[in-house]
């Protein structure tokens, strides 16, 4: 499957199939996470129930701490 995420294509296998595994996958840690699919805000109690699908745009912003 083939989505955009922050503007760049990634391609994911099946066992990638939720939001929540996108991020779990890139590493992120949700609390510090705010996600956009196809222009719509996310909740971040939806990750673990939004699919992804071909084609979806995705944007996410992180937050690092840092000084």
């Amino acid at each position: 499957m083939k989505v955009m995420i922050n503007g760049n294509e990634m391609t994911f296998s099946s066992e990638i199939q939720t939001i929540e595994d996108v991020i779990t996958h890139l590493q992120l840690k949700k609390e510090f996470s705010i996600v956009e699919v196809n222009q719509t805000i996310l909740q971040k109690g939806d990750h673990a129930k939004t699919p992804i699908a071909d084609g979806d745009r995705i944007e996410i912003v992180h937050f690092v701490g840092g000084g």
